[in-house]
């Protein structure tokens, strides 16, 4: 099945590289490209693409807005949005997750990790990187400077304690299964119970919540 996937860059040349890069790997098809977050958000709610590849620092809308209305808190039928920059310490960052994405890469991350970003995104889940995303989640998530997050819904079981953990790390969902000797769909159902408990959307709020409550010290 192919991900259809929508870039949105002020930049002509980065939007190209980017749409060569995606359109050369097998499974993926660039639908759509905008110049800015206005147009981004038009050409989403037409096109409906698979996973939307947004630049933080747009004209007209920029890219924490643009993720905000197609797949913030209230959005009926959110999408995917994956986002991307030039800057390893964006203040933009911790906003753009805040408000939907599902996953934070820099321009330099290579083809590869881009591609497994927009996989996973199509897939429902979430690309936290422990080298990229997880740092920045720990940069910005200044318990002593924002309001302590709200408790769970229910107490989390000392298992979803000892998935929360690595979730936050950028463990995926295979490496988790096999370091704690359980099975994949096992992990499933945790993560599954996590997003209940958190009211969390995906694995990237999972990783917000962990680094705001203290479970991963910065």
């Amino acid at each position: 099945m192919t991900i259809r996937v929508l870039i949105a860059d002020d930049q002509d040349i980065v939007r190209a590289g980017l749409t060569m890069i995606l359109d050369a790997q097998p499974g993926i098809e660039v639908v759509g490209a905008a110049a800015d977050g206005r147009e981004a958000v038009a050409l989403a709610r037409t096109l409906r693409p698979d996973v939307c590849l947004f630049d933080v620092r747009m004209p007209q809308v920029d890219g924490i807005e643009a993720t905000r209305q197609l797949a913030g808190a209230g959005v009926d039928d959110p999408l995917a949005v994956v986002v991307i920059t030039t800057f390893d310490l964006d203040d933009y960052v911790y906003g753009a997750l805040k408000a939907g994405a599902r996953g934070f890469l820099l321009k330099d991350a290579g083809p590869a990790l881009l591609t497994q970003a927009i996989q996973a995104a199509a897939q429902g889940d979430a690309l936290i990187a422990p080298s990229i995303t997880a740092r920045l989640l720990a940069a910005f998530a200044d318990t002593r400077a924002r309001p302590r997050p709200a408790p769970p819904i229910e107490p989390l079981t000392s298992r979803e304690e000892e998935v929360l953990i690595p979730v936050a790390q950028g463990w995926t969902n295979h490496e988790i299964a096999d370091d704690l000797h359980i099975s994949i769909s096992t992990v499933k159902t945790h993560l599954a119970s996590l997003m209940r408990k958190l009211a969390a959307r995906n694995r990237v709020e999972i990783a917000m919540w962990a680094y705001e409550t203290g479970r991963i010290k910065t």
